[in-house]
């Protein structure tokens, strides 16, 4: 199953409390779970004005109507096509 790479706009992110990021993360894995498992939230990088996330979906569509449901912006959603790491210069 594809790969999205998620550029959400969010001023001020990097500074959101635990308590706030809690909330945000609560709101999104409530949204998944009414979607059903075809979506899945990987992990997300926090920035000092974007989130970047990670999802798994079938499509971009399913990615940007989970935006929509949570109240999140998707500014920019990417399908990931290749990933590399270190071991890549190994091959």
């Amino acid at each position: 199953m594809p790969r999205y790479l998620i550029e959400r706009e969010i001023p001020g992110a990097g500074k959101l409390s635990a308590s706030e990021l809690k909330a945000i993360s609560q709101k999104s894995c409530s949204v998944l779970e009414g979607m059903g498992p075809q979506i899945q939230w990987q992990q997300s990088y926090v920035t000092g004005d974007k989130v970047y996330c990670v999802y798994i979906a079938p499509d971009e569509a399913m990615v940007r109507e989970h935006a929509r449901q949570g109240g999140f912006p998707a500014n920019r959603v990417s399908e990931v096509t290749t990933i590399i790491d270190p071991v890549t210069a190994e091959a």
